[in-house]
């Protein structure tokens, strides 16, 4: 039965962050229960001002769901006083700005750790707080491009591409959500809160370890494998060509090979030297390819994956984004919702990927209009007089 409170309820999160990677990380806090102040300079964060361009307001209303949204200018005293006394109140503080810019505001971990010793305050940047790279500008591409995944992304005789999504910014943004929640806990235990970091850079190494493992394997720096294991370590593993589109297929084990070759027709392959093992097939890989892709051509691609499906053979339809937005499964799970937002309209969001057992998803408020909970948060949360949040409009503080 659902009916235990969400593990973040009565945790108050400063969110400063902007773009992708902060914003995911405070998201899953605030759909984890915990209570987010998103703060936005009066002109509202990047993300926020992308809406003047056709379509590109959705991802602010993905990442900003159960959130609220307040406007402070930090960048005047009044402004930074505030951020101080709020910061009093919260657990946390998260940003995502460029190293330094914290400090240069005069509101860095060094001052907020002693307004509040128990804070634990979060910071996720292109390349970390420390190091000769610090200080470069850091976006998705620029880290893409920096830390190796474009250089084994495309095809080996085509140019280095970028992964379509936003790889470097959404990991980064799961790895600050995981350090912040460990800081977290430690605090429980010892009352005391921490600065904790993350480096966009750091966060999708890991990613890599296929290429590398080819790499350090032979000595060479790998070349661009397209839709092949990066590895080049399995075989059949690739996207083959359908009647009505394309369909993904890998055999991790001699079990899927054999399952792939009975559905087929094509047992008589079992015996042939050339595919015997994975270090065979890996060895043929063209002529693998060659041989699956002919199959795979005669059919359209849902009957293919049902058929392979049924045979146990790991596969998947290449699906566009219109297919998986109305994906009946992931619907199902509530891992997407239809809202009816109040500026975008009829929208499709998605929820966290973070579930708790005995706890009900949270009912999802949409994105808030800039500075929405100006007065709730300022007057009922922070106490200020309705006087006083005039003055502070009236100067140009919120």
């Amino acid at each position: 039965m659902a009916d235990r409170p969400p593990p973040l309820q009565g945790v108050t999160v400063i969110d400063l962050t902007q773009i992708y990677a902060g914003p995911y990380a405070t998201f899953m806090m605030a759909e984890a229960g915990a209570n987010v102040i998103k703060v936005e300079p009066p002109g509202g964060e990047h993300l926020r001002r992308r809406g003047v361009v056709g379509g590109v307001a959705l991802p602010f209303a993905m990442l900003n769901g159960n959130k609220r949204a307040v406007t402070l200018n930090l960048k005047s005293t009044r402004g930074r006083a505030i951020l101080i006394d709020m910061v009093r109140r919260a657990d946390m503080l998260v940003e995502n700005f460029a190293p330094g810019t914290m400090e240069r505001l005069g509101v860095g971990w060094d001052v907020l750790s002693v307004a509040n010793p128990r804070l634990v305050y979060g910071s996720s940047s292109g390349y970390g707080l420390s190091g000769p790279n610090r200080d470069y500008p850091a976006m998705d591409l620029t880290v893409q491009a920096m830390s190796g995944i474009m250089s084994v992304t495309g095809f080996p005789d085509r140019p280095p591409l970028k992964t379509g999504p936003a790889i470097a910014d959404f990991s980064a943004g799961i790895h600050l959500y995981g350090a912040l929640m460990t800081a977290l806990y430690e605090r429980e235990k010892t009352g005391n809160g921490r600065l904790v970091e993350v480096s966009m850079q750091e966060a999708v190494y890991a990613t890599l370890s296929s290429s590398l493992g080819l790499m350090f394997g032979d000595g060479a720096v790998p070349a661009r494998t397209g839709n092949r294991h990066s590895g080049m370590a399995e075989s059949p593993y690739n996207v083959y060509p359908t009647r009505d589109g394309y369909i993904a297929i890998i055999c991790v084990g001699e079990a899927h090979w054999r399952s792939l070759l009975g559905a087929m027709g094509r047992d008589d392959l079992l015996g042939d030297p050339r595919f015997s093992t994975l270090k065979d097939r890996v060895a043929h890989m063209d002529l693998v390819d060659e041989i699956v892709a002919g199959w795979t051509s005669g059919f359209d691609k849902q009957p293919l994956f049902d058929l392979l499906i049924a045979r146990h053979v790991p596969c998947a339809p290449v699906r566009d984004l219109a297919e998986v937005v109305n994906d009946p499964h992931m619907h199902a799970r509530g891992a997407l919702e239809r809202i009816d937002h109040p500026e975008l309209g009829a929208i499709t969001v998605p929820r966290s990927a973070l579930r708790f057992e005995g706890t009900a998803l949270t009912e999802l408020t949409p994105s808030s209009a800039l500075g929405a909970e100006n007065d709730s948060v300022y007057g009922g949360w922070l106490g200020l007089s309705a006087g006083e949040l005039q003055t502070l409009r009236d100067e140009g503080v919120i």
